[in-house]
């Protein structure tokens, strides 16, 4: 009951404003900030989130953690199976050492074989079973490299398997993505979450906005980056400074839940009012989402702001 006073007193004393000036527009919305939802990439159960509602948290700040106790063991696994395939490689290269020195040896005694069967000291049949020899030697060489290329071959995928388990544990650590501040803690210690499940949102201090519904004859005079001033509730005495971020190229009708300073208008065209980050950033009680509002905005760049409105506070 007592937010339907407020708000009925906050719309009374809008009506109560003096007219506005020629090229300034005035709507009504509520703070908004962009959220950052912290989700899992994989299922699991939650082991630890070091973050409560309220924090401020960094850039890739550790936020919360998954069991990856399973993980761990198919790491170990993983890098046991390198080692394996490592070991393989160094036994196909012995193989092919010691199959390098029995074809050199079979090519002497071959051609020792060749200037005996010149002389007629030996039949033909031993000069052709060293010629076979010496093939034989050749193949098994053949087939001690192509070992050695299935080893090769074993350890790139043991160690792409490695490497894919280690980006696997990495992901069930949550990082912060942003410098913010969290909004709601969605998930506690113990719980099994599924892919995708949210633990942490977090909101964007840098992306504080109001959005608000202007008529076609005004929204047709708002340009981007048109400057702005936003009167909160509760602290009427301050005007922060912002400006026309976003305008909506198309009308669309409005929202049930929006109020306009007339009569409610059927179709209307969707502004961003975007918040001046470094007053807010010397001023972060002002960048409290929810909180209801009027936005100011200059039609005409040389239009004169209305006396009542009041002046920002000093960055200084």
């Amino acid at each position: 009951m007592a937010i339907v006073v407020s708000g009925v007193a906050y719309l009374l004393l809008l009506s109560q404003k003096p007219a506005l000036p020629d090229g300034i527009a005035a709507g009504n919305g509520r703070i908004e900030a962009t959220e950052v939802d912290i989700t899992t990439r994989y299922g699991g159960r939650l082991a630890s989130v070091l973050s409560k509602e309220g924090d401020a948290v960094t850039f890739n700040q550790v936020l919360a953690e998954i069991d990856s106790k399973e993980l761990d063991a198919q790491l170990r696994r993983a890098q046991a199976e390198v080692r394996r395939t490592e070991q393989e490689r160094n036994f196909a290269n012995a193989v092919i050492a010691q199959r390098n020195s029995e074809l050199s040896l079979s090519k002497k005694d071959l051609e020792r074989s060749k200037g005996l069967y010149e002389n007629d000291n030996i039949s033909l049949g031993r000069l052709e079973r060293d010629e076979t020899a010496v093939e034989t030697a050749k193949a098994t060489l053949a087939a001690a490299h192509a070992q050695l290329s299935n080893a090769e071959a074993a350890i790139e995928a043991a160690i792409a398997n490695t490497d894919l388990i280690k980006t696997q544990r990495d992901d069930r650590v949550l990082r912060a993505p942003i410098n913010g501040r969290v909004l709601y803690r969605l998930a506690e210690p113990g719980e099994v979450l599924p892919a995708g499940g949210k633990v942490l949102t977090i909101l964007d201090p840098t992306d504080i906005y109001m959005t608000l519904f202007l008529p076609t004859r005004q929204a047709a005079r708002v340009a981007v980056g048109a400057e702005a001033r936003i009167v909160l509730e509760g602290v009427e005495e301050i005007a922060i400074p912002a400006n026309v971020s976003f305008v909506a190229p198309r009308a669309q009708f409005t929202p049930k839940e929006v109020e306009t300073r007339t009569e409610r208008e059927k179709l209307m065209f969707r502004l961003k009012i975007q918040l001046d980050a470094e007053f807010l950033a010397q001023h972060p009680a002002l960048g409290k989402t929810g909180i209801p509002g009027i936005a100011y905005i200059r039609l005409d760049a040389n239009a004169v702001w209305p006396a009542f409105l009041p002046s920002e506070v000093s960055l200084q």
